[in-house]
């Protein structure tokens, strides 16, 4: 019997559709004919999706009894007797009620697929077990129950039901997903939109893995060898000419049209230094290029078409932009190009020829002899083989009025044009051939290896060492030349290492990318030695003398003999690598860059004083500015306590009970408010000082709340909605008390009259977060930090009511207790304050035993009343 079929209905977050699009799908198949039942399906009381159920036949569930509570699950069994065409079976990762057959609801599923049944099932991304660990990083939920990702990747058909987290986040609002009363805490909490937006992410990349396996499977079903390029990578070649501008917009649309292309430029610096780059021309292309959201790259090559290809092959490039050729049309006839000998070994890498407005144009500069290479020997070697008997023959046929110095001379330029081409040893050999032709054929007596007169034999010898001393000087000319061209090539990759080192916001990470990527290192660590270490030979291999400062690429060096190639900044910095062994002359370029590591390294650590150094001006400036701010918010208080107490100590007038209550209550209040000024005023100081004494502990935040609700004037009303299972946090319990009242106060103070300000709370993977929600007008996001100011209020105009350090002063004291404390927009409208903190234990609120999360029950009281 062939096994049944499985679809998967995958989504990124509970209600989504994923219930309701394998509905659909059922009555789709049912009106074509097809035998349809529904072995389980939950709805969650969700209205729409519980209308699909009309006209659909539903299997009886099996109950079963747990702790004295009865549970309904699939009934396998029943499924298996009906043997519908297509079972309908939801939440694939659900975890049975004990007393099943099965612990999951995946293996019943696997049952019934085992006996011919098709399925159509759903799950959530956050229930695959690979992702699970990653899931629970973000949403601060643990998932208990998991299916394996081998069990969805068997599925025939995986479609992602998807929907954006703010669409996602209106359904929650409007009531589709959860009842009203749960509304609140589930868009507080798990429902963010960074979690939803996360989650999405997750599920987009796991489908197209699934659809990458699912392409793979058919082309080798299919015997398809050739690449298919699912993912366009951009190369664009630079040559640091005036075209460059043109070829990176060309390249920049080409990744346009290609959702999601890379786009990368190249420059090659040749290797032999015949390169007319404009270091302007360079720096002006980089900034468009980074504008346009590509980068930069820059390698060293002999030749620059292979240098090119290994660079566009190493980075699984799938097009190449290139400019077309311009040199004019001569030199074309004598070499081929970069262009067109890149074409020619491209390969499957598609090359575009851009043509510009250059092409042709090339401005044609006298250059030096490159160093002498292995191409140009071979020619030294052929130009010698050929150019002696040529001239041997041209001499012996001309009549006889050259003389013997004639000949020698004739002979020389032809060694020193062999010089100029092969170098030395092509003239050494040419010197040798031609002294025994002109002795054999033009030298008296003739056709003979003798020399009758002295004076030939001076002139033969002479002819010698010309021609050897002429090959020594040219040789030695163009070693000279390939070390100039090597230095220019250094300086170019120094200058454009410079650049990166500038531009960038961390030097040190950029120059050992650049180091990285310029000798093609498989890893680059900066290590510094410790400081109880010695500097004996023995802790160079010793990891426990040093350690990492920065590292690029893995695994990082451990010690400076652990990489193939080290090299020594001063006595306590090192610089090694792994990876290819790199030659002799290319250390000097490696020391450049672990000096410029060293320095690197320094500029940041004293940066880091500097920010020390600025810290402490700032705290100056504030105890001045605290000074100049609060002598009217000090004299207000102050006089209407000193006004009360002088009218009660009166002998003039006689005061009645009632009277002197009012007058006490006036001279408390505005002792009050002078005592929190004050402590406010002192601790923004020792808080800007850095000097604020913090003590945190353990403590929970059900018991923090009531307290800081007792300091406030009792007017308005505030809904408290604490988990029990919250973990405890580790806070100062007077500061975070401080810090409740102060953002509590707030709340109340823009609330509007009638309508009760939120204080919920919740787990976040190590951390806990309390959430202070009011429905007032909220504010504009890009006002988010001015709200964190002191010394004023956002659209104030007036500053006396206060010196607006209530939300700077809660900033900084939950910082100075390793948390946060930052705005959002409240749903519906109003500010929600996120106040985080870590947690002491980090445990994770339980979740419900389905497949989806529910909002867990919150204790309510009203501000004032006992917690």
């Amino acid at each position: 019997m062939p096994r049944g079929r499985l679809r998967v209905y995958l989504g990124a977050a509970p209600g989504v559709g994923k219930t309701y699009a394998m509905l659909c799908e059922g009555h789709r198949r049912q009106e074509r004919g097809t035998d349809v039942a529904v072995g389980f399906v939950e709805t969650y009381g969700r209205p729409r999706t519980t209308e699909l159920l009309d006209g659909m036949e539903v299997l009886p569930r099996q109950a079963i009894g747990y702790r004295g509570t009865t549970f309904t699950e699939l009934d396998v069994d029943a499924v298996l007797a009906r043997r519908p065409q297509v079972a309908l079976i939801d939440e694939l990762a659900h975890t049975n009620v004990a007393g099943c057959r099965n612990t999951k609801r995946w293996q019943d599923i696997e049952e019934v697929l085992d006996a011919g049944i098709d399925v159509i099932s759903t799950v959530n991304i956050q229930h695959l077990e690979s992702l699970n660990d990653v899931v629970e990083h973000i949403t601060g939920i643990p998932q208990r129950e998991t299916v394996p990702d081998e069990v969805v990747r068997r599925a025939e058909q995986v479609e992602l039901v998807d929907m954006t987290a703010e669409a996602l986040r209106r359904r929650m609002a409007h009531g589709n997903v959860y009842p009203p009363e749960k509304i609140d805490a589930a868009l507080s909490n798990y429902f963010r939109v960074g979690n939803l937006t996360a989650l999405r992410e997750l599920a987009l990349l796991w489908l197209a893995d699934k659809v990458d396996e699912q392409l793979d499977r058919y082309r080798a079903e299919h015997d398809i060898t050739g690449t298919w390029e699912a993912r366009e990578r951009v190369v664009v070649a630079l040559t640091g000419g005036p075209e460059g501008d043109t070829l990176i917009r060309r390249a920049a649309r080409i990744a346009e049209r290609a959702r999601g292309a890379d786009l990368l430029a190249v420059h090659i610096v040749r290797g032999d230094g015949l390169s007319d780059a404009s270091p302007a021309h360079l720096a002006r292309q980089r900034a468009l290029l980074e504008d346009l959201g590509g980068t930069y790259h820059q390698v060293v090559g002999e030749n620059v078409p292979n240098a090119l290809l290994d660079f566009a092959r190493g980075v699984n490039a799938t097009q190449l932009v290139l400019g077309a050729s311009r040199r004019g049309r001569l030199a074309q006839m004598f070499s081929r190009g970069v262009g067109v000998t890149t074409t020619a070994r491209s390969g499957p890498i598609d090359v575009h020829m851009v043509t510009h407005e250059h092409v042709g144009h090339r401005q044609w500069l006298p250059t030096l002899a490159p160093g002498v290479g292995r191409p140009r020997r071979i020619g030294g070697f052929a130009l010698a083989a050929l150019g002696i008997p040529l001239l041997t023959a041209l001499l012996t046929a001309v009549p006889e009025n050259l003389s013997l110095p004639s000949e020698i001379l004739l002979f020389l330029v032809l060694v020193v044009g062999i010089a100029l081409l092969g170098g030395f040893w092509p003239a050494i050999a040419a010197a040798v051939a031609g002294f025994l032709v002109l002795n054999y054929y033009f030298t008296p007596p003739l056709y003979v290896w003798t020399i009758a007169d002295p004076d030939n034999l001076l002139a033969l010898i002479v002819f010698v060492v010309v021609a050897i001393a002429v090959s020594a000087v040219v040789d030695l000319a163009a070693r000279r030349a390939r070390e100039a061209a090597r230095a220019r090539a250094e300086a170019a990759v120094l200058s454009n290492l410079a650049g990166s080192v500038l531009r960038g916001e961390h030097p040190l990470t950029a120059l050992l990318t650049r180091l990285r990527e310029t000798f093609g290192q498989d890893a680059v660590t900066l290590l510094e030695r410790q400081p109880e270490s010695g500097r004996t030979p023995e802790e160079q291999h010793d990891p426990r003398a040093w350690h990492v400062v920065d590292a690029i690429g893995s695994p990082p060096c451990s010690s400076p003999d652990a990489g193939d190639t080290h090299i020594a900044v001063g006595d306590d910095l090192a610089l090694a690598l792994r990876g290819p062994t790199l030659p002799a002359a290319d250390r000097r370029v490696l020391e450049a860059f672990a000096t410029q590591a060293a320095v690197a390294l320094r500029q940041h650590r004293l940066a880091q004083q500097a920010e020390q150094t600025r810290q402490l001006a700032d705290a100056n400036r504030m105890r001045t500015a605290l000074l100049a701010a609060v002598s009217h918010d000090l004299r207000t208080p102050l006089a209407s306590a000193t006004a009360a107490v002088e009218s009660l100590r009166s002998d003039d007038v006689t005061w009645s009970a009632e009277d002197e209550a009012e007058l006490l209550d006036t001279a408390y209040q505005s002792l009050t408010r002078l005592d929190r000024l004050v402590a406010n005023l002192l601790d923004m100081s020792r808080l800007q000082a850095g000097t604020l004494g913090i003590a945190t502990q353990q403590l929970a935040v059900a018991d923090a709340v009531p307290q800081a609700l007792d300091g406030l004037d009792g007017s308005g009303h505030v809904q408290v909605q604490i988990p029990e299972a919250l973990p405890d946090v580790l806070a100062d319990p007077g500061l975070l008390e401080r810090v409740l009242a102060n953002l509590i106060s707030n709340a109340l103070h823009y609330n509007p009259p009638g309508q009760a300000v939120l204080v919920t709370a919740s787990a976040l993977a190590d951390h806990a977060e309390v959430r202070i929600i009011d429905r007032g007008t909220g504010i504009q996001p890009d006002d988010y930090d001015k709200v964190f100011l002191p010394f004023q209020r956002l659209g104030d105009h007036d500053n006396h009511t206060g010196v607006g350090l209530g939300l700077a002063l809660s900033r900084g004291i939950t910082e100075a207790m390793n948390g946060t404390l930052t705005p959002e927009e409240t749903p519906g409208g109003g500010l929600t304050m996120v106040l985080t903190l870590p947690a002491a234990n980090a445990p994770a609120i339980p979740g419900q035993t389905t497949g989806e999360p529910e909002p867990v029950e919150h204790a309510t009281r009203r501000h004032g009343s006992p917690p």
